[in-house]
Parts: C-alpha cells; structure tokens; sequence
C-alpha cells in the first residue's frame, strides 16, 4: 500500500540505491510510475506493506515501509530486489553496487568507484568536510539526520 513519504513514522525501514549516473527527467517521470505501481501492490506473506518513496538529484531512489504495520520479511525484500534490477536492466544503470562513493562535489553531485574516493583523498581532491551520502543508514530519523554529512561524520571517516 502506496501512502506519502511523509506520513511515516521515523522509525520506518529504508533501503536507499544510487545510480551510477544521473537520470533524465524522463526516466525519473518514467521511475516514479513503476516505483508507485509496485509500491501499490508491495506485500510480505499476504499483508500489504505501508509503504514509499523518495528520488533525489535524479540519482536516489529511496524505498521505506512502516514495519509497525508489517515487517518486510525475505520474500518482499526480494521483490523489491528484483524490481531494482529491472529498472538497472530498463535504463542501463548500476543500482546496487555498494562498492560505489557519491558526494558533492560543489553544487555537482559524483559518483566513483570506492577505489577513486580513496585516492582523491590522499590527493586531498575531498576532505572530511566533503558532503557525501550515506547510504547505510536504515530508518527515515537516520536519512533525516545523517544522509548527507561531512564525510568525517559518516562511515567515509576511515579514509581521513
């Protein structure tokens, strides 16, 4: 069951996947259609699951289910999963290597492998102040707080 992003409580479960690129307003007009239609008929063991999303800098897509309803168990997880991949065969994307960096770089959003993040910081191309995106935070209260943080303050902090 599709209800507003808004409407969840902070403590409903996310699961966020970055794109390797950007998308075109098309296909995130496109995205938004399917991510609602799956959404709509998004369930675990039979029960609807409550559930949302996000998309952000045409590159985000963010998924969240209010498991005081119904948990995601295996199987719904799995479905989601599948749906994913779906969208990274349709628009040739790369949505679930987590081996992937993305930040600001300014006003310019950038996505690299985990293996050019590191060097440019030893290059010091970004520093600890750089903003990047965390994208292992698990509940809306944590992507409210702790999505976008200087490096320093996120998992990225090893690097530094």
């Amino acid at each position: 069951m599709y209800v507003p992003f808004e409407s969840l409580p902070t403590d409903s479960r996310i699961w966020i996947y970055q794109s390797n690129r950007k998308f075109s307003d098309d296909e995130m007009n496109e995205i938004e259609t399917a991510l609602q239609a799956f959404l709509v008929n998004w369930s675990a063991h039979g029960t609807s699951l409550e559930s949302s999303y996000q998309l952000r800098y045409n590159r985000f897509i963010i998924l969240a289910v209010n498991q005081e309803v119904q948990n995601a168990t295996g199987c719904s997880i799995d479905a989601s999963v599948e749906f994913i991949q779906s969208l990274e065969a349709k628009y040739n994307v790369d949505l679930l290597d987590k081996m992937n960096v993305t930040f600001k770089l300014g006003e310019h959003i950038a996505h690299k492998p985990l293996i050019d993040f590191k060097k440019m910081v030893k290059d010091k191309a970004v520093t600890e102040n750089t903003i990047v995106f965390n994208n292992l935070i698990n509940n809306i209260e944590e992507f409210n707080e702790s999505w976008e943080v200087p490096a320093v303050d996120s998992w990225h902090s090893r690097f530094f």
